[in-house]
């Protein structure tokens, strides 16, 4: 059996292929970032996924694709839950930036970008992936993602500068105070994803001008930030992975259209597509039922 992972910083998608190279399940468990989470907090996690334990013994190859995963030293922390894990297995650990490049990927060159719970970007030519705009986390960076979003949200609300609707929404959803945000942020090695969580809010008012416009500033600065940063960046589609790029694509797409770019696919959960490509690109020379 073969494993293909994709895995945020929120939830990971776990696709399960047999020999004939066909999807026979699939597993959901929280995401995995190595900035994170140690080792054996994602073998927790994976143990208590009844699907991954029902093959884990008939694994011989696991691709598993996550956010962090961008270096030797945090790669091995994921790597060594997975060999644990899927015991048998040929083990293969790589950015999530790659699942994205793959999965936006229609037989010419592409700027991959992944705006979720954070952000990022690529050029994927075909063969090799490249990485120019460096990711700085939600802290500096992570621009238009759910932990930039439900940061100004979350702001904004404790500065008394949300609509007064939304200011009152907010006060009866989350009861927050300013002791719990503090430890919710600055305590916390979640913290990413608990600002993220804020966007179920903003989704709710998507259609309030305070909304719209902060999304258009926001998916702008990105685009200029993340996009306009690639040599001749307007002959190349540009596509997208991740929750927030789905909600928004139709400002997403103006945006884009105004500065001359060319959309290319905007994909809510990648794993399909990056299954197709597995079959297509890399699973090709691997003999069908072995």
């Amino acid at each position: 059996m073969i494993v293909i992972a994709e895995s945020g910083s929120t939830k990971c998608d776990w696709s399960i292929l047999d020999d004939q190279h066909q999807v026979v399940l699939t597993a959901k468990t929280p995401g995995f970032n190595p900035y994170f989470h140690d080792e054996q907090f994602i073998s927790t996690e994976m143990s208590r996924s009844s699907e991954l334990l029902q093959i884990q013994n008939e694994v011989d190859k696991v691709y598993f694709y996550g956010a962090g995963c961008s270096s030797e030293t945090l790669n091995s922390v994921v790597f060594g839950a997975l060999r644990v894990f899927f015991s048998q297995a040929e083990i293969s650990v790589d950015h999530d930036l790659v699942a994205a490049a793959y999965s936006l990927y229609r037989g010419e060159p592409v700027i991959g970008c992944i705006i979720g719970t954070g952000s990022n970007s690529c050029f994927f030519d075909g063969s090799k992936v490249h990485e120019m705009v460096p990711a700085l986390g939600f802290i500096l960076g992570d621009e238009a993602s759910g932990s930039y979003f439900g940061k100004r949200v979350l702001a904004d609300y404790i500065y008394k500068r949300l609509p007064g609707e939304m200011q009152r929404d907010f006060e009866e959803r989350f009861r927050v105070d300013w002791s719990e945000v503090v430890q919710k942020v600055y305590q916390n090695v979640h913290a990413n994803v608990y600002l993220a969580s804020f966007m179920r809010f903003i989704v709710d008012h998507k259609y309030n001008d305070y909304v719209q416009e902060m999304v258009k500033e926001g998916i702008a600065r990105f685009i200029d930030i993340h996009v306009a940063n690639y040599s001749n960046y307007h002959k190349y589609e540009v596509g997208f992975v991740g929750t927030v790029a789905f909600i928004f694509q139709d400002i997403l797409r103006e945006e884009l259209l105004k500065r001359d770019c060319k959309p290319g696919l905007i994909i809510k959960h990648p794993a399909d597509q990056l299954v197709k490509y597995h079959k297509e690109h890399k699973l090709m020379s691997q003999p069908i039922g072995k």
